[in-house]
């Protein structure tokens, strides 16, 4: 079924309707900030953002309870990342010994080009040890942009130490929660 489009009025293709709506709501905005009844403008720095729940911020990488790297150079959220921002040198056969159990390799490199890095949260998602989390960081600065391309120290330094990460034990939690089918033969 086709529907036909009513012809637009003069007044309407003139768009002096729409222009006197966004005048009037500007002008609504500027009377309520004059009066004090509605504040509209933020004064950043100076005053805190508050930042929503579920805000994705900056990717950075956390170090668990026991002082010892997360990343085990597995490269799955260098391949998942869609503007290819993050860039792993695995360590190779001779690299370094991971510092923790549980882990055969940790990266030689880790980068996060913070330019390129569009806060997906697809890093976050498919990290099998948690070891990259996205923190409430909004304003990201530098001078240049090499300053921009954070280093395996730097994501380790801003990500922090982030208590209660056992994924596995919560795995095994919940494998250990689950019914048990008996087996028929």
């Amino acid at each position: 079924m086709i529907i036909k489009r009513r012809d637009l009025t003069v007044l309407e293709k003139s768009h002096i309707p729409a222009i006197v709506g966004g005048v009037g709501v500007t002008a609504k905005h500027l009377f309520e900030t004059l009066t004090g009844k509605k504040k509209v403008t933020q004064q950043y720095p100076e005053e805190p953002t508050i930042v929503p729940e579920g805000y994705r911020g900056a990717p950075y990488l956390v170090k668990d309870q026991d002082d010892n790297t997360k990343c085990v150079s597995c490269q799955l959220c260098e391949f998942v990342c869609p503007p290819k921002a993050i860039k792993i040198t695995p360590p190779g056969p001779d690299g370094q010994v991971a510092d923790r159990e549980n882990a055969e390799k940790m990266p030689e490199e880790f980068e996060i080009n913070m330019l390129r890095c569009i806060f997906c949260g697809f890093c976050q998602e498919v990290c099998p040890e948690e070891a990259i989390f996205l923190q409430n960081d909004f304003s990201l600065t530098g001078k240049s942009r090499e300053e921009m391309i954070y280093g395996k120290e730097k994501l380790l330094a801003l990500g922090g130490q982030v208590e209660g990460i056992k994924k596995w034990e919560k795995k095994q939690r919940d494998a250990d929660a689950q019914d048990v089918f008996p087996i028929e033969g």
